[in-house]
């Protein structure tokens, strides 16, 4: 198995292979609380318009994303794990779009298998891939904004290579210690009215999840998110 980790929305336009499309903060980690929060069904957009109009589609819909960190004008929620978590969503469709994440996901056009990636459920995605045995594998770090690197996305990338290579190895100080590196705007006071501390924990959750989010592509250039329990 060829595993290549790549970065950024230019990484996910060059990936191949079985994908995995990484946003640890905080895209993919909402998705996979969201789902847990009782969604049916997780669809992410391109772009705010996109959002807008697929909500025309469905009754039961709530939008959840961000635009340079903040909640979008006429969204439900935004990019936090912990409005999730606060929210009953059984029945629901969430709508999402996010500046990295999603873009990312809509971004890759040659892979046969898209998956996304989050620290809390590393493992699934592994022992998924693991069954699947494909010949390549691209671990794409969508980063910050989808253009700078960033740590977490990169500690997940290694976590899944890691776990594919089985090859044993502790993650837990390069984890904590991002409250301190690109973690840390989750403590400033200025934010926390859409950046809040229990966002990071919830997001830094190491294996929190048995499923995996395996991505199918729309028609209409979307993504459905699809759980697979495992």
């Amino acid at each position: 198995m060829k595993i290549e980790i790549l970065e950024f929305i230019s990484g996910a336009g060059k990936a191949d292979g079985l994908t995995v499309v990484i946003d640890v903060f905080r895209a993919f980690s909402v998705a996979c609380y969201a789902y847990d929060a009782g969604a049916v069904r997780i669809i992410a957009t391109s772009d705010v318009q996109k959002a807008f109009e697929l909500r025309k589609s469905y009754k039961k819909c709530v939008l959840s994303g961000e635009k340079d960190e903040n909640q979008i004008e006429g969204f439900d929620f935004g990019n936090s794990p912990t409005e999730m978590i606060k929210t009953d969503l059984k029945g629901m469709t969430v709508i999402q779009n996010t500046t990295a994440g999603t873009r990312g996901l809509t971004s890759v056009v040659n892979a046969h298998t898209l998956l996304t990636g989050s620290i809390v459920n590393a493992d699934a995605v592994v022992r998924y891939i693991k069954a699947q045995n494909p010949e390549k594998v691209c671990l794409v770090a969508m980063g910050y904004r989808g253009n700078t690197t960033a740590e977490e996305d990169i500690i997940c990338a290694e976590m899944i290579r890691s776990g594919l290579e089985d090859k044993k190895a502790d993650f837990n100080k390069r984890i904590g210690d991002l409250k301190y590196g690109s973690g840390k705007r989750f403590f400033d006071p200025a934010k926390l009215d859409f950046s809040p501390p229990t966002d990071f924990f919830l997001c830094t959750m190491q294996n929190r999840f048995n499923f995996i989010l395996k991505g199918e592509r729309r028609a209409d250039g979307n993504v459905d998110l699809m759980r697979i329990d495992l």
